[in-house]
């Protein structure tokens, strides 16, 4: 039987690089993506092949589409490597933040977000599909801001929101290959995301944690843990769903 491979974007660093962890833990091979730290990107495959799991990082900027036919080489010839021909997963993360009110949020910024966390996962997925197994599994990384609200990510979470949406349609779409599709909503997490807000700024920290029933700020391997979950087999009736992974904040 083919150990399982799975695609992480935007895995280099924060949830993504902990997401490949807990996989590989699980016992899947990993590919993940970076945008430009090829050394840290490194460091992580190094880590995953020191538990005995095959790994390989490729360059991807998921903003940019055009380079999307080229990755699917890139990736075709990593499993080839491995005598394999199919992916098993595709986690769909990577990502930036901006934080603007919604009167400040400038056409750029919008557009920006438009191509990384929308367009960027549309279009990338569709052209890996060739490459997907039936039977596989497709996880979209969404926001517990689009449940609930905080100024200053109304666009943000605006194209997370549109990502859950397409999910629904994927799952429905690609049903017929039996492929599964979810989104998993993150709240807030103490990494570097957004430039380390959550982790960095205890008043910010308190209060997040003041808002969450279990009475703190999540951390990488909170989310690291549910994705691995929602991969595994014992979860693979669960599709078509948004999967928050919060602690409860703000019920």
């Amino acid at each position: 039987m083919q150990t399982p491979i799975v695609l992480v974007t935007g895995g280099s660093r924060g949830l993504g690089r902990n997401m490949a962890q807990h996989l590989a833990g699980q016992g899947s091979d990993i590919v993940l993506t970076y945008r430009s730290e090829s050394g840290e990107a490194q460091a992580v495959v190094a880590a995953i092949e020191a538990h005995g799991r095959r790994a390989a990082a490729l360059p991807l900027d998921v903003g940019d589409s055009a380079t999307f036919p080229a990755f699917v080489e890139s990736v075709r010839a990593v499993l080839a490597g491995w005598g394999c021909e199919r992916l098993d997963a595709l986690v769909n993360n990577a990502g930036m933040g901006i934080h603007a009110s919604f009167a400040d949020t400038t056409e750029a910024q919008f557009d920006q977000l438009v191509n990384v966390h929308l367009k960027g996962p549309f279009f990338l997925t569709a052209a890996l599909l060739p490459l997907i197994a039936d039977g596989g599994r497709i996880l979209n990384v969404s926001s517990g801001l689009t449940r609930f609200t905080l100024p200053g990510y109304a666009a943000y979470a605006a194209m997370k929101g549109a990502i859950e949406v397409l999910s629904r349609y994927q799952a429905k779409e690609l049903g017929a290959r039996g492929i599964g599709v979810n989104t998993l909503a993150p709240g807030a997490i103490a990494t570097d995301f957004g430039g380390g807000a959550v982790r960095d700024d205890a008043q910010l920290n308190a209060f997040v944690a003041s808002q969450t029933a279990l009475g703190r700020v999540g951390e990488a391997d909170d989310i690291g843990a549910a994705v691995a979950s929602l991969l595994s087999p014992a979860n693979r009736w669960i599709n078509g769903q948004r999967v928050e992974a919060s602690g409860g904040m703000f019920l």
